[in-house]
């Protein structure tokens, strides 16, 4: 299989006032609070709240787009968002990426075309999940993975923007944003999605040369995913 069939292939395929969205803990955030009056070291602070403002009305605008309605592996496209910002929050990335992770595929990926937004309209997400998570949602949507994913852990290797043509070569912070919320979407359409043997191998092997550009937790789902693939001993 070559690589650019695994690259385009794999995806293809404030309390009170928050509305109630499945991937927020909100029996988390009422705990948090109630400790908050005795200990103000736990209660929620003002940029968590602001983050999960943000993540409402970010879920506000995917359904204002139909995301709730347009099929991906594992039933829509808003749910697979969900899931993919909720990993990201278990393995303790920052709100930005959470935000990131939540609406990764608004202008489409190289992987899954269907574009909610429209990149010469950057302004419509970024005024609502802010510039840095739009930011990260423009880096994915624009990679060029058949050119970007075999050098992405250099420290110098090339980042080919696919809307525009242009190359140019991410931050460190930046590289291993891109592959975390990578290898959170990947493992969700591994899951869900009727990939073959050839091609969740490909994957694999890639987020093993990532694995300095990977948080801990994230380089662990790797691993256990690998193992879970291997048959036990007759």
């Amino acid at each position: 299989m070559t690589s650019r069939s695994v690259f385009t292939r794999a995806s293809k395929l404030s309390l009170g006032v928050i509305e109630r969205n499945p991937w927020i803990d909100e029996g988390r955030l009422r705990r948090a609070a109630f400790r908050g009056a005795f200990d103000e070291g736990a209660a929620v602070t003002v940029e968590q709240d602001a983050g999960l403002n943000r993540e409402a009305e970010a879920a506000g605008l995917l359904r204002a787009k139909r995301a709730d309605v347009i099929q991906h592996p594992g039933g829509t496209l808003l749910e697979h968002l969900q899931r993919v910002r909720a990993q990201l929050d278990a393995w303790g990335a920052r709100p930005a990426l959470h935000l990131a992770g939540l609406c990764h595929a608004f202008y489409g990926t190289d992987g899954f075309p269907v574009a909610l937004g429209s990149v010469h309209r950057r302004e419509e997400l970024s005024e609502v999940i802010g510039a840095e998570a739009e930011n990260l949602v423009y880096l994915y949507a624009g990679c060029d993975r058949a050119r970007t994913y075999p050098s992405l852990h250099q420290p110098d290797g090339a980042f080919t923007d696919r809307f525009t043509g242009s190359v140019s070569r991410p931050s460190p912070g930046h590289r291993r944003d891109f592959a975390e919320l990578t290898v959170a979407n990947e493992l969700d359409v591994i899951r869900t999605a009727a990939l073959d043997e050839s091609q969740i191998t490909e994957l694999l092997d890639l987020f093993a040369t990532w694995r300095s550009l990977l948080s801990a937790p994230a380089s662990h789902a790797v691993e256990e995913t690998a193992q879970r693939r291997i048959p036990p001993p007759a």
